[in-house]
């Protein structure tokens, strides 16, 4: 367990995480669209674990359905928030994983926990040691090619947001964390020893990133309608704020 500076980070955003992600349209739908493709891999009574749990709310949605969830996150004051809700969660950084101990029916990490942390190969291996053979897990990064940044930066004349995410050695988050966009090839070879990845599919194409605010409801929600029919096609996915990658142990 130790306090990582994305910990450090978070635990500062913690107290307005649901306001501002969680609970706002755009919050709301792209998870919804990340839960439509996870749903089907975890059925009552699984166990399954939650990389960087932040508050709770992946956690809590699969415990209504009978799961069984331990979540862990670097930042103290996310775990505390989490545990409000029920969850079982541990403050731990995910690079910590490997002192983890017992047997889960599957992993999740959603919305760029993994995008903090820069050896992922060492987390694959983790993992599966922790996940049982046939079982899945979840992983939902920010992607690399966001077309809603590009268009939206450009426009306000920054080139250099626009483009941060291409940067292959990665880019300096507001909050002061260290953030890589590894491509979607990279993150097979990383996983191919314990994991095959067979699925990945685009969330956030046409609803818009966190950060783009001038938006009703109603229209976020008519993005979020076409999403559904173009962000798991090849090519288009490719250009979404957020990928979602279904990988099985091996």
């Amino acid at each position: 367990m130790i306090d990582s500076t994305a910990g450090v980070a978070f635990d500062k955003l913690a107290a307005e995480y649901d306001a501002q992600w969680s609970d706002a349209a755009i919050g709301r739908h792209q998870r919804s669209a990340v839960w439509l493709w996870m749903d089907p891999l975890f059925q009552e009574g699984d166990r399954v674990l939650d990389l960087g749990c932040g508050t709770g709310v992946d956690a809590d949605h699969l415990m209504q359905r009978g799961i069984e969830v331990t979540g862990i996150d670097a930042s103290r004051e996310m775990v505390r928030m989490a545990r409000a809700r029920g969850v079982d969660a541990q403050h731990m950084a995910i690079e910590a994983l490997g002192s983890l101990k017992g047997e889960f029916d599957g992993a999740i990490s959603n919305f760029g926990a993994l995008n903090c942390v820069s050896d992922l190969e060492t987390v694959a291996l983790a993992l599966g040691h922790l996940v049982r053979k046939g079982r899945h897990i979840v992983i939902c990064m920010a992607g690399r090619c966001c077309a809603w940044e590009i268009a939206y930066y450009l426009l306000q004349g920054n080139g250099a947001k626009a483009f941060r995410r291409w940067n292959p050695a990665g880019c300096e988050a507001s909050l002061g964390v260290h953030v890589e966009y590894p491509s979607v090839h990279r993150l097979i070879r990383l996983f191919r020893r314990e994991f095959r990845l067979f699925r990945w599919c685009g969330i956030g194409l046409c609803v818009p990133p966190s950060y783009v605010r001038a938006m009703s409801e109603t229209t976020i929600a008519r993005l979020a309608d076409v999403d559904r029919s173009l962000a798991h096609r090849p090519i288009f996915r490719f250009f979404a704020d957020h990928w979602l990658l279904l990988f099985e142990r091996i």
